[in-house]
């Protein structure tokens, strides 16, 4: 009825506007123009009161009915709701309400009022809307109130911020734009104008929580974070554009897709940023038995774990290939990062004073991103070349171990050495003594038969000298073999209690590196069993030198590396 007389009014009007009947119709026109701002006002009033009185915070447990069943126990407990399902938009509005409403914001164009009506409509619903969303603990945040908070703390503001923005995308901010429609029936450019003030503030609330993570410091795990808020305002991106779409909303969009943007570069920075300090990582800590070193194993892990992200970062580091058949973007990332452990590595190696425990170092670590990257999906990035060359630098530092760990142990079981000395001492004699018999040849029989009728003492004199000589140089052979063993015993044991405390952690690595180490010393300690056992074995005190036999020396062998061996 008050609209009805609202529009008696708006006739009256027009009428004596357009027929012109003296003062009297002036006058008349005077109080109809008066009564019609009145009834503006009153319009407002009641406008304001009744969206004031209906506009109240959505509560928690609404928007949690609104939200689709959840497909499975996980999905429950994660509090994510099905992709696939439909989602219901919460009543932001008594129903009831909403044409009584539209017909004042409606009739608030005849009059001429409208833009008092829009500020009322986004003033309330603005408030309402920020209320609504600080229930659900959304706020503005700043980079330095993120910095402060604990890890675990932050961790956790993340999880429920990505929750957070998922409701507000997917009913909220639906919900308000819906109400907007209906209030504002008809008239786009309102409708558009109103929805955006009426959501621009608390988009900003709950887009800074984003934002202040993007800027705050950097540490390593952190890109982790960061991939899956990008990856959650990614997936809602279209939504996002679809519910704020037209002109009026072009901030609100853009404030949205630039958050989006943010997240990428403080992951792409984050990861730059740890590989530069990968290889500024100090060379002076290292292990002390060449275990695979905690950096390491960290960044295998990393690489692992950053696959789960593959598909973002491939658009983050907008992955292309090139002309030439070789890759860029994320496959570029993944190989700095390993290079750049390896090059550390290098410098870590040379930090040992023992050099087959520096290259024992490098076997194990470098073992160990081998089978890292093999074991996920990393694999399918680097390439089979590269995984190839990488288990042939595995080998090829087993071959240098074998070569400085095992060398002198070797060298006391080759045919050199402290025989070649004997033997060139035993070559001197029987030089002697053949130039003794050479001498005597060219001495006349009657010579030699008057010397040993005269000399028949001396003769039996020389004979008992060239006796004592033989068994001192039987002795020097026995002597000279009994040292070699010894050596070879004291050399042996050496290497075998030091690399006893040593560590290969793969035990396919360590079996194989052993088998090859036994490959190269059993037979040639067989071989030196064979040849100089016989001259120790009747000695006294026998199995003191010759303590191993070939079976011994297995055994032993088999226990190296044996600090660490994987239970």
């Amino acid at each position: 009825a008050y609209l009805d007389a609202v529009d008696n009014l708006k006739s009256a009007e027009d009428f004596f506007t357009s027929k012109r009947i003296g003062k009297a119709g002036d006058d008349a026109l005077k109080r109809v123009d008066e009564l019609l701002r009145k009834a503006a006002a009153e319009l407002e009033n009641e406008f304001s009161r009744v969206l004031s009185e209906c506009s109240k915070p959505v509560e928690l447990e609404q928007l949690l009915k609104c939200l689709p069943s959840r497909s499975s126990a996980k999905d429950s407990a994660e509090s994510q709701p099905n992709p696939g399902a439909v989602l219901s938009l919460p009543t932001l509005i008594d129903p009831r309400y909403v044409p009584r409403l539209s017909k004042l914001a409606q009739k608030s164009v005849q009059l001429g009022c409208h833009k008092q009506f829009v500020k009322i409509y986004r003033d309330t619903r603005s408030s309402t809307l920020e209320l609504t969303l600080k229930q659900l603990g959304v706020e503005y945040v700043t980079a330095e109130e993120v910095q402060t908070a604990q890890a675990e703390s932050r961790d956790a503001k993340i999880t429920h911020w990505i929750r957070c923005l998922q409701i507000a995308v997917k009913l909220l901010f639906p919900s308000e734009r819906a109400l907007c429609d209906q209030i504002f029936e008809g008239k786009h450019a309102w409708k558009d104008h109103c929805f955006a003030a009426a959501t621009s503030k608390s988009l900003l609330n709950l887009l800074s929580f984003g934002q202040a993570i993007s800027k705050s410091k950097t540490s390593p795990d952190k890109v982790f974070l960061l991939l899956d808020m990008f990856d959650r305002t990614l997936e809602l991106q279209s939504e996002v554009e679809a519910v704020f779409a037209g002109d009026e909303c072009a901030e609100n969009r853009k404030s949205a897709s630039t958050l989006v943007k943010c997240l990428a570069q403080a992951a792409k920075k984050t990861l730059i940023d740890f590989k530069d300090s990968i290889v500024k990582e100090s060379p002076k800590n290292t292990s002390t038995d060449g275990d695979v070193h905690p950096l390491t194993s960290y960044v295998g892990n990393y690489i692992k774990y950053l696959m789960d992200y593959q598909s973002s970062l491939k658009l983050i580091f907008q992955e292309s290939s090139n002309g030439d058949g070789t890759k860029s973007g994320l496959v570029s990332e993944i190989s700095g990062l390993i290079h750049a452990v390896e090059t550390n590595l290098d410098v870590k190696a040379k930090q040992y004073k023992d050099h087959a425990l520096g290259i024992l170092f490098l076997m194990n670590n470098i073992n160990y991103i081998v089978r890292s990257i093999r074991s996920s999906e990393a694999k399918d990035l680097v390439g089979d070349d590269w995984i190839q060359r990488r288990r042939r630098t595995v080998q090829q530092h087993a071959t240098q171990y074998k070569r400085v760990a095992w060398g002198k142990v070797l060298d006391c079981l080759s045919a050199q050495g402290l025989t070649s000395s004997v033997g060139s001492a035993t070559e001197g004699i029987a030089g002697s003594v053949g130039s003794i018999g050479s001498h005597s040849s060219t001495t006349s029989t009657s010579v030699i038969k008057a010397r040993l009728e005269l000399s028949f003492n001396a003769m039996c004199t020389l004979l008992c000298l060239f006796w004592c000589f033989f068994l001192a140089i039987s002795f020097m052979v026995l002597l000279s073999n009994i040292i070699r063993f010894k050596s070879f015993n004291k050399q042996f044991e050496e290497v075998c209690q030091t690399q006893m405390n040593w560590a290969i952690p793969d035990k396919e690595l360590r079996d194989n590196l052993i088998l090859a180490v036994a490959e190269v010393l059993l037979p040639a300690y067989r071989s030196f069993l064979k040849r100089f056992g016989p001259l120790v074995e009747n000695s006294h005190h026998a199995s003191k030198y010759m303590k191993y036999t070939p079976e011994a020396l297995e055994q032993t062998l088999g226990n190296l590396f044996a600090k660490k061996l994987p239970q």
